[in-house]
């Protein structure tokens, strides 16, 4: 009985609709996101420009760094025993194999052996610091995106409520919320496509600093290990 009972209303609104011919009204909603996009304005495009230029200084800085890092791991086990043997034409002929910076610091080193150990450090450090800088360069760039992006996500958001209070006022007692429409699209649509801009470049310049103090860190071994090894004593005279 209790079953029979709940079926009741169901049994009424088919009833209904059945005498009435109505049908169910189905909605459907699609998105695009280029148009959505139209409706934030100028601004969106100047929030693209700064996305493309980005996603290009992080692919371009991450296959940089990455080439970087890779070294062989038994090359200073060669290099040593290279300077040991008194080999040092051996010695520069494999840094030159690899397109790294360690191996451009100890090619530096390498150049320098003869003069005083003092004068050797400082080249390989200022070789050191300039294969920093260059690892580093653009960064800045990614930086500015990152903070730069957002401001200009809001600086729409305010344009467009500017605009939507600007309708209303022309409107007078006529207000339809169709006349906001524009403003509102304007002022949220801009604000997420720069906060989407700004998280992307600001994750991928932290994630790129971290890549550089791993190379940096690795120098700084590199170019300790080689001073080290200006201080063994050699088997042979140096050829």
């Amino acid at each position: 009985m209790m079953f029979t009972l709940l079926q009741v209303p169901d049994t009424l609104g088919s009833a209904a609709e059945a005498l009435t011919g109505a049908q169910p009204v189905q909605q459907e909603m699609s998105f695009s996101l280029i148009s959505m996009a139209a409706k934030g304005g100028w601004l969106m495009i100047l929030l693209a420009v700064l996305s493309v230029i980005a996603i290009y200084l992080f692919g371009k800085k991450w296959w940089m760094i990455h080439q970087a890092g890779k070294i062989d791991k038994n090359f200073m086990d060669d290099i040593r025993d290279y300077v040991h043997e008194g080999k040092l034409k051996s010695a520069i002929t494999l840094c030159q194999k690899y397109d790294s910076p360690v191996a451009r610091i100890v090619e530096k080193g390498l150049e320098r052996i003869g003069r005083p150990l003092s004068d050797i450090q400082t080249s390989v450090e200022n070789t050191a610091n300039s294969e920093v800088a260059r690892l580093e360069k653009g960064l800045p760039i990614l930086a500015t995106i990152a903070g730069g992006a957002p401001m200009i996500g809001f600086l729409g958001t305010v344009i467009g409520m500017v605009e939507a209070f600007f309708n209303m006022s022309q409107a007078g007692n006529n207000i339809d919320i169709t006349l906001l429409s524009s403003g509102i699209y304007t002022a949220m649509i801009t604000t997420v496509g720069g906060l989407i801009v700004g998280i992307i470049a600001y994750f991928g310049y932290n994630y790129l600093v971290s890549n550089i103090a791993d190379v940096t860190f690795k120098m700084e071994n590199t170019t300790l290990e080689f001073m080290d090894l200006l201080h063994e004593p050699a088997e042979n005279e140096v050829q």
